[in-house]
């Protein structure tokens, strides 16, 4: 079949910076999905994005659908004649439906019976008679939260449009689409080339662009091109680019044709918080600060513009005059913040609603002083320090500081504190409250860090579950689910040996009478347990695996991992299989005499079959040996132990007829397979896994 390739781009005003990454890759994906939903094969597709445009490249793009047989099965023969051979009602209207005759319907022989079936060669459909509904459900399906409409013209989408190409091989697929008509003209840069350019083809797009329109199109080979300009100037002012990967994104989707240039600022502004000049350059002007060897800040920045100038040092003159007031009033934040000690901002918390059900900020400090207090003795840290430190931890957020720059939340409680005179332990704690930030961020180092961020997150946690309002969908407002995870990896990878569900406990003691829902501690523990799958999952631990561990509900997330690893390596054993199934067989038969759990006594004068007292004797020396390793949680060492009981309780089956008509004997039979599976399930349910 003949292929050609097919160019889309869409010409619009400047499109949302921070939103461009997102909706390009949505775009080539709902594209992607309508050509493979139309059956219209092709060898490979590729996305384009700048502030003004956003297009796809389909190469080898098959220029019509492959024919096919299309065949719909109608009634039964049985169902479609009555006794006098007429047709029914049901295949007259089968029959009309498909737009033929009774007689002209073909019958089908299976093994349930014939049947009726209408059968019709469909000649496919033109590529480009599809192109134009498959392109308007992909701009359906861009995550545009709020679209807009501008004059009279018909249709709404994110900005304005002015220019459509929809060009498929050599030829223009006509189409009237947001107030414009397709054709193969585009436009070049705002300035250096406003000018239309004709496409002479799919393939010629990006480079035509790029030599003749001043646009790099290609997203990412802008992105490098960005990071290699700015990394290079930075070496050029003997210093290393601080180059946050977010604002590096964001400048890609604010320029067309990226320009780095330097400029320079006052060294009195060095006094400053290094996070405080950081966050004032890439919020304000989106430029990017630079550091010397050591890791200190120069009296520089770098800024990208989106054209090439005649005259640079007027454009860096501008750049500069304009971040003069952006850091004079960073200056002006840190002297004011600076008069009034922390301490003193704590009634200001009253006036901050955490959430209407449950109370300000000041009275969630309250409740996370108390938990914190009570982790960090459980921990080892200092209890007093670290009701201190939640004490203290939101009170940055009344500061000027953080009113201007929100991001440095716990960053500047860091610096005030030490300023205040406070213990190192505490000031270090304000800003790892918030550890971790995002997956794959640093932990708390510190036992009072790790303290009040588990105190706060449970807190949060118990709080909102206990109101009726957990996560729902991709409806999150409070970061549950970061708040959930970051608990887990505080606890898991600081190797703290506590209880989730007697924190649980403790957080739900923190709140009077706002709390209105039931089981709060089993309906979060269960939320945890979730993330803990997920957590568990990406470190390859096997779904069998976790689940076989979840069935004995350890409430430690540190005994959790340590149960998981252990039967990671015991399913490697070649006892395991005969184990599993083993123990598979064991609680069926339990379950089905309602005997699971009951922890009879065994009695060993009814022990009759040699098999039956083999096992009681091979089960009283097995629990003499993994009691003192399960007390060390050597949960290798127990399954090991217990992988020896594979021909013992092979043997039991074999040669033990479970239900025997003397109850009592049955009953000690019963209470003998209780006995060696409540071993087991001492680590974990090895039934569950898959074999």
């Amino acid at each position: 079949m003949s292929t050609r390739d097919l160019l889309i781009e869409l010409g619009t005003e400047e499109l949302p910076p921070k939103a461009l990454k997102k909706l390009s890759s949505s775009f080539e994906t709902s594209i992607k999905q309508g050509l493979e939903k139309a059956k219209l094969g092709f060898s490979s597709i590729r996305s384009y994005a700048a502030p003004r445009r956003m297009a796809v490249v389909v190469n080898d793009l098959e220029t019509s659908q492959q024919d096919r047989l299309v065949e719909r099965r109608g009634p039964a023969v049985t169902a479609a004649f009555d006794d006098d051979g007429n047709p029914t009602k049901a295949v007259q209207g089968f029959a009309r439906s498909c737009g033929i005759e009774v007689e002209d319907l073909e019958k089908m022989e299976t093994e349930k019976g014939a049947w009726l079936v209408f059968k019709q060669q469909q000649t496919g459909a033109e590529t480009a008679s599809l192109i134009p509904d498959i392109l308007q459900q992909a701009l359906i399906d861009l995550p545009i939260p709020k679209r807009m409409r501008w004059g009279d013209l018909p249709g709404e989408f994110v900005r304005p449009v002015h220019w459509l190409v929809l060009l498929f091989g050599d030829d223009v697929i006509p189409l009237e689409l947001l107030g414009v008509t397709s054709g193969r003209d585009t436009f070049g840069h705002r300035f250096h080339h406003p000018e239309a350019i004709r496409i002479q083809s799919a393939q010629t797009y990006a480079p035509q662009l790029e030599t003749q329109g001043h646009v790099l199109v290609d997203m990412s080979a802008r992105r490098e091109a960005i990071r290699g300009q700015v990394l290079d100037l930075a070496t050029k002012l003997g210093g290393e680019a601080v180059l946050n990967e977010d604002l590096l994104d964001e400048v890609t989707g604010l320029v067309e044709w990226p320009v780095a240039l330097s400029g320079s600022y006052d060294k009195r502004f060095l006094e400053l918080p290094d996070e405080a000049l950081i966050s004032s350059m890439e919020e304000h002007q989106k430029y990017f600060a630079v550091r010397d060897k050591l890791g200190d800040l120069l009296p520089y920045f770098i800024t990208i513009c989106n054209i090439e100038s005649r005259d640079p040092a007027q454009v860096v003159a501008g750049n500069e005059r304009v971040i003069l007031p952006r850091l004079s009033d960073s200056a002006f934040f840190w002297e004011t913040d600076r008069k009034r000690p922390l301490a003193d901002r704590q009634q200001q918390l009253k006036t901050i609603v955490f959430q209407n059900k449950l109370g300000t900020v000041f009275d969630k400090s309250a409740r996370v002083a108390k938990l914190a207090a009570v982790i960090a003795a459980e921990i080892g840290g200092d209890a007093a320090l670290a009701e201190r430190a939640a004490l203290l931890a939101k009170c940055d957020l009344v500061t000027e500081m953080v009113g201007e720059f929100p991001d440095l939340q716990g960053i500047m409680g860091r610096y005030y504190a030490r300023l205040d005179g406070e213990h190192d332990e505490v000031a270090e704690a304000l800003d790892e409250q918030y550890l971790p930030r995002f997956s794959g961020d640093k932990l708390p180092a510190t036992k009072t860090g790790q303290a009040v961020s588990l105190a706060e997150k449970l807190d949060t946690l118990v709080g909102l579950f206990g109101i009726g309002q957990p996560p729902t969908g991709v409806k999150d407002p409070f970061a549950l689910r970061r708040a959930a995870l970051g608990v887990l990896r505080i606890v898991i990878e600081n190797k703290l040996d506590i209880d989730l569900q007697t924190l649980l406990k403790q957080a739900q003691q923190g709140f009077d009478t706002q709390l209105t829902e039931d089981n709060v501690t089993e309906k979060v523990l269960h939320y945890f347990f979730d993330r803990l799958r997920g957590y568990a999952l990406d470190q390859a631990v096997k779904a069998d695996v976790f689940e076989s561990v979840l069935a004995v509900q350890p409430t430690k997330p540190l005994d959790f991992m340590q149960r998981l690893h252990a039967v990671a390596e015991f399913r490697k054993l070649e006892q395991a299989e005969a184990l599993a199934a083993g123990n598979k067989r064991i609680g069926n038969i339990l379950r089905k005499n309602d005997a699971e759990g009951e922890g009879a006594i065994v009695d060993n004068k009814l022990l009759i079959e040699p098999a039956e007292q083999a096992l009681a004797e091979k089960l009283a020396t097995v629990t003499q040996q993994v009691k003192p390793l399960a007390e060390q949680a050597d949960y290798a060492g127990v399954l090991s132990a217990l992988a020896d009981m594979r021909d013992t309780v092979d043997g039991f089956f074999d040669q033990v007829m479970v239900m025997a008509d003397d109850e009592a004997v049955r009953n000690n039979r019963l209470a003998l397979l209780n006995q060696t599976r409540a071993l087991f399930l001492g680590v974990a349910d090895i039934s569950v896994l898959q074999q």
